[in-house]
């Protein structure tokens, strides 16, 4: 899997195996992002997942009982060569398989072109807005009125996907939420590689306490403009993959799939 395509959406077990297409999952994992179950202990989740994947020849388990996707065309792409597609949503809450939908959506590429922001859209429908999430995001039912459905915008963001690599802060929240509503516009199953700034800061900035992202664009100075907007949000994540590549490289990523072998501490140890 060179980048990010699509799929037909037939069943929870193709859901899990394009989930699979962006790397190694475990099962408490496949439980929240491809089943909605949140909280699924370990024994649990193992249990739903193995019902679920254990007979599927697409997919296999790993020495340390990951799930992965069994085989597959391509290759890993290329950290100098790859296309970034950075992505942010706002949402009505945090289930996006339990009843939650996204409000606003924006993408920002990160190429050989220099980092923009190409989509940037307010979406309606789905459940009233709660006040709490006006009040964080200074999004209001009357903003979203006026505002496309989802549907009306997926065949745009489809063509800013394709190809490309999905990145975003807390990557499984943003995936799912993106993944589900490309379901329900359209049949689909948003699939391919994944990068999660969350865990690469993990990895390349053990000297930070917190990894939020206000916490790393504050470590590299970058602004975050608007604060809890998709458009100011996904930007600032584009300028940070930037300076996270940057150290990754250093560390002797080569690749994307690199990423999720690095070392924790590389950055301070190399």
């Amino acid at each position: 899997m060179s980048g990010l395509a699509t799929y037909p959406a037939s069943s929870l077990a193709a859901r899990a195996v394009a989930y699979l297409a962006g790397g190694p999952a475990s099962s408490r994992a496949i439980a929240r992002d491809v089943l909605g179950i949140v909280r699924a202990g370990r024994v649990v989740a193992d249990r739903l997942a193995v019902a679920l994947l254990q007979a599927d020849p697409r997919v296999a388990r790993d020495p340390n009982g990951c799930w992965v996707a069994a085989g597959g065309p391509g290759g890993s792409p290329a950290l100098d060569t790859a296309r970034f597609v950075v992505v942010d949503v706002e949402t009505t809450g945090r289930r996006p398989r339990g009843g939650d939908r996204v409000i606003e959506i924006a993408v920002a590429v990160t190429d050989a072109g220099g980092t923009r922001l190409v989509l940037d859209d307010l979406v309606r429908g789905g459940p009233a807005l709660p006040p709490i999430v006006t009040a964080l995001t200074g999004i209001s039912p009357a903003m979203l009125r006026g505002a496309p459905t989802f549907g009306e915008v997926a065949d745009r963001l489809l063509g800013v996907l394709a190809g490309g690599v999905f990145v975003a802060h807390n990557a499984a929240f943003d995936w799912a939420f993106v993944s589900g509503e490309l379901e329900r516009a359209r049949g689909l199953l948003l699939a391919g590689p994944r990068v999660c700034t969350v865990r690469l800061a993990r990895r390349l900035l053990p000297e930070l306490e917190r990894r939020t992202l206000d916490a790393v664009a504050g470590h590299f100075g970058i602004a975050i403009t608007p604060r809890h907007r998709a458009g100011g949000d996904a930007l600032a994540t584009a300028r940070v993959l930037e300076r996270l590549l940057i150290l990754a490289r250093e560390a002797g990523a080569v690749t994307v799939d690199d990423l999720r072998r690095l070392p924790k501490h590389s950055a301070l140890d190399s």
